[in-house]
């Protein structure tokens, strides 16, 4: 007997091994896992293995015969690294997102950019390996979105994540056309908790609050978890000046999921999310400041004149994801996923706004569906799959002017609709124990503003060493991303037109990605280091019309970025601590022209930094256990400057200061369910310029300190 089973919840499956002892589990969700085998006369033997997604985990389990007296042994090293998987992966649990500071709140993005070399927030955006398109998915199911540099914020509130799996690059077939980076997250499905309810508040400086209930429970073949949560703050987006003014945010929303496992070979899922989130879009109150007034010898023009502006951001969003998972057999699997997606961005502008008051008002309605299927045949993981969704936008721009102008206020309305179809196959072949190939295909067809089409090949090799188990990988691919539905006309165009701009069709972004690296397991420690380099036609990117805060997506001619990265995660150390480390060394460029969305027809330019270039970033951290059940989990961030200096300011060179926070997290457990933490970010309250970008009230400048104390209540009911 054979049972598989979740460390972190009730979550189990059971198989008989084969007269070979040889046995096989299909549909397992990312995340940590113990397997145990039973037989009559010997010994029971439990071995760690982790899960991730397109991997496929061989372990090899050697039972001792029973002696007299019967001792269960179980290990406590890390599970060994993947060695048939060529995407460099960074896995993050519910435990290191409860610890890690500042992780759990729900507009926070720390769990990814803690713990993901080249990832940081910049201009109130998520970057990652120098681009901005990246895809959540949940449960291997995408969540589509061709928009980008609209929404603020992760898809999820990190509360409701179990597991949150990170891949960079190098994909199989089956998991679409975000180069940058995909989001795969494992919710919390209910197999955790059994009749249990968990309530979360907390309360700081800048009158912030973060606060969730969720409760769930499960049987053998029914799981069910469901939560509602608020937040609140003073500080909500980063600031174009060192004070905090006009920035208060506030949000609401809730999950569930359920699992209902019909047999054992049929199993349905449906997982729902809503959120609600307004935040107010800060400004620069001091008019000699340099976004406000150009200098006297007229060096440069005001960027962004934020100081008559008094305006306000809604976003909604809504998912309904459901999946049947039926298993014919040990060998054959078949997964189909309808899905809806609901989002929308309200850029509302004060009616006195100085010197122009702008409304964007966007929302995109998406539905359609993924259907794959996976057959173990021979030496072959092969996966055969269709994606597709039906995409419409409707989109609203206004501008009334408050400037003496003598301009005319308009309004534009636009209703646009598109379509995206992709075919996938992907195949693992196991030449031997040691050596894996991957070759697969994406063709896809995309319909909207314009219409395209695009084949993605990819190609890959895992290499395992015996006996060291060192995996070295190697990758070569090509990935086409859909564009926006985004399109001007009327007076919109008339307006871009005056300010000697003009709108072009957005043609999608093709990328072609070079990557190699390797993982090294030792005494329960992982290193992982990885070289990459993407080139990038018709790059994303985003700009603005003059004084207006209309922002619109761009793409450029080329874009280069390449880099190397570093990740070391340890075990648990004297069953108290654990390290985590992450290190990139990235340069992002761009040139060329502007070949789509709102251009000035500037002519081409040579390769220069990206407005996100920053050439160094290192994130140091880690948790320990302290007596009388309480722990301590701290974050180290350095970045070398991004790349945004200009002419009049006071940084040498292009790039804009270094700048290095420290985090802390104190906790203490009451018995089992009461909990109470402090969290400091920015513990010196170190503060520096961050970006010159142009989005959302101007300049931006790091968080200040925050302190906020949080407590958790666990119960049955």
């Amino acid at each position: 007997m054979v049972m598989l089973k979740s460390r972190s919840s009730e979550w189990a499956k059971s198989a008989t091994s084969d007269s070979n002892g040889q046995f096989e589990f299909n549909a397992v969700p990312i995340g940590d896992y113990s397997i145990t085998v039973e037989n009559a006369g010997f010994s029971q033997a439990v071995q760690n293995v982790m899960v991730n997604s397109g991997s496929e985990p061989i372990v090899h389990i050697q039972m001792a015969l029973a002696g007299v007296k019967e001792v269960v042994n179980v290990s406590g090293a890390a599970e060994i690294a993947p060695t048939d998987s060529v995407t460099p992966i960074t896995l993050v649990n519910r435990l290191d997102i409860e610890r890690t500071p500042g992780a759990s709140r729900s507009n926070s993005l720390a769990m990814i950019t803690d713990y993901v070399p080249g990832s940081y927030v910049t201009h109130d955006q998520l970057h990652i390996r120098g681009g901005h398109q990246t895809s959540w998915l949940v449960d291997g199911v995408p969540v589509p979105n061709t928009n980008i540099a609209s929404n603020l914020g992760p898809q999820f509130d990190p509360k409701d994540i179990d597991y949150l799996e990170v891949d960079r690059g190098s994909y199989g077939a089956e998991y679409g056309d975000r180069t940058y980076g995909v989001f795969n997250i494992v919710p919390r499905t209910g197999f955790e908790r059994n009749n249990e309810a968990e309530l979360v508040l907390s309360a700081g400086n800048f009158y912030q609050t973060n606060d969730q209930l969720s409760f769930g429970s499960h049987t053998q073949r029914f799981a069910y978890y469901a939560s509602i949560n608020g937040n609140r703050s003073n500080l909500g987006i980063q600031t174009p000046v060192p004070q905090v003014v006009h920035d208060a945010a506030n949000g609401y929303g809730g999950f569930g999921s359920l699992i209902f496992n019909i047999n054992p070979s049929n199993q349905l899922r449906l997982v729902t999310s809503l959120r609600r989130d307004y935040y107010q879009i800060p400004y620069d109150p001091f008019p000699n400041d340099i976004e406000n007034a150009p200098t006297a010898d007229n060096d440069f023009t005001p960027q962004f004149p934020s100081i008559g502006l008094r305006d306000g951001d809604h976003e909604s969003d809504a998912i309904v994801n459901f999946s049947w998972i039926h298993t014919f057999n040990s060998r054959l699997l078949l997964t189909v996923s309808p899905f809806f997606h609901y989002n929308s961005a309200n850029y509302d502008g004060s009616p006195n706004d100085f010197p122009v008051s702008t409304t964007q008002n966007r929302s995109s309605s998406y539905g359609g569906g993924q259907v794959s299927f996976n057959a173990d045949v021979a030496k072959n993981n092969l996966q055969v799959g269709l994606y597709s969704f039906y995409q419409h936008d409707n989109e609203l721009f206004g501008a009334f002017f408050n400037d003496g102008s003598g301009n005319q206020p308009f309004t534009d309305i636009e209703h646009r609709s598109g379509s995206l179809a992709a075919f996938f196959i992907d195949d693992k072949f196991k030449v031997t124990p040691w050596l894996t190939l991957m070759a697969g295909m994406r063709p896809t067809h995309f319909s909207g503003g314009v219409s395209e089409n695009a084949i993605s090949p990819r190609f890959g090799a895992a290499l395992n060493i015996p006996r060291l188990n060192w995996t070295f990988r190697a990758f070569y691919g090509h990935y086409y991303q859909a564009p926006p539905l985004i399109t001007a006309s009327g007076p919109l165009v008339q307006f871009a037109q005056a300010n000697s701009l003009d709108f072009i069709p957005l043609h999608g972004e093709r990328d072609e990605e070079h990557q190699f690296g390797v993982t090294i397991p030792f005494r329960g420690w992982t290193l992982d280091a990885d070289n990459f380099r993407t080139r990038a036609v018709n790059f994303f990117d985003h700009n603005n019309i003059g004084e207006s805060n209309l922002f619109f997506p761009i793409t450029v001619g080329q874009a280069l970025i390449r880099g190397w990265e570093l990740t070391l995660r340890s075990p648990r150390i004297a069953h108290r601590g654990q390290a985590h480390l992450a290190y990139s060394n990235q340069i992002a460029e761009g040139g060329g022209i502007v070949t789509g969305g709102l251009t000035d027809f500037s002519p081409p330019t040579d390769l220069h930094p990206l407005d996100h270039d920053q050439r160094n970033t290192l994130n140091v951290g880690g948790d320990v256990t302290l007596p009388w059940r309480s722990y301590a989990s701290t974050n180290i961030y350095y970045g070398s400057g991004f790349s945004n200096a200009f002419p009049g300011q006071p940084f040498p060179g292009d790039y804009l200061p270094q700048h290095t926070t420290f985090d802390l997290t104190l906790g203490k457990n009451f018995g089992e369910s009461y909990s109470i933490s402090v969290n400091a970010l920015n513990v010196a309250n170190r503060r520096v310029e961050f970006d010159n970008s142009v989005t959302f009230g101007g300049f931006h400048w790091n968080a200040p300190r925050e302190i906020y104390a949080e407590f958790r209540y666990r119960f049955h009911y």
